[in-house]
């Protein structure tokens, strides 16, 4: 008798355990997120302005002072300046605040310095302000598809891959 009730107690406790195992289940793995981008986003965005070979490519004359100021901000640039650089083009954008190239410029800077949300609202402002075609179109909306890409949303990503495949407008082919 002693040898059955310890038996059972036994079982009981084993079951116990086992039913107190099942509270501390895994909760399934949440979905994988796409990864972040590890490439020069900044050299992605010219790249697509530079393989934009439109029949359309809009250069409007540059007022000398705001052009020593994008030029000042280059060098800022390329020396790894960022916040000097953005400065020279805020200063060159209160002299000249619809100018889409300057805009353009200024998104590519808050690229640089992972000021996301206003390197999209700058690269969207640039094209509608801008030609809507050629090389500066197709950087306004690669910097659009980057900061998508940063947000990790593949939908919007896609969508404004399609907007630069529409920066472009061919030549009349001449024979």
């Amino acid at each position: 008798m002693l040898f059955r009730a310890r038996h059972l107690l036994l079982s009981l406790l084993a079951a116990g355990l086992l039913a107190g195992c099942g509270m501390f289940a895994t909760t399934p793995p949440a979905p994988a997120q796409a990864p972040l981008p590890s490439y020069d986003q900044v050299a992605a965005i010219r790249a697509a302005g530079a393989r934009e070979k439109s029949i359309i490519d809009v250069n409007p004359l540059r007022d000398p002072g705001v052009g020593a100021l994008q030029d000042a901000a280059k060098q800022d640039e390329q020396t790894g300046k960022y916040r000097d650089a953005a400065g020279k083009l805020d200063q060159a954008l209160k002299l000249s605040p619809d100018s889409p190239e300057l805009l353009q410029e200024r998104a590519e800077v808050a690229v640089r310095l992972k000021d996301f949300g206003t390197a999209e609202r700058l690269a969207h402002r640039s094209w509608t302000l801008g030609p809507r075609l050629g090389p500066l179109c197709a950087r306004n909306w690669q910097t659009i598809v980057e900061m998508r890409l940063q947000a990790r949303d593949q939908a919007g990503a896609a969508t404004a891959r399609k907007w630069v495949g529409q920066c472009h407008k061919a030549g009349v082919p001449r024979y």
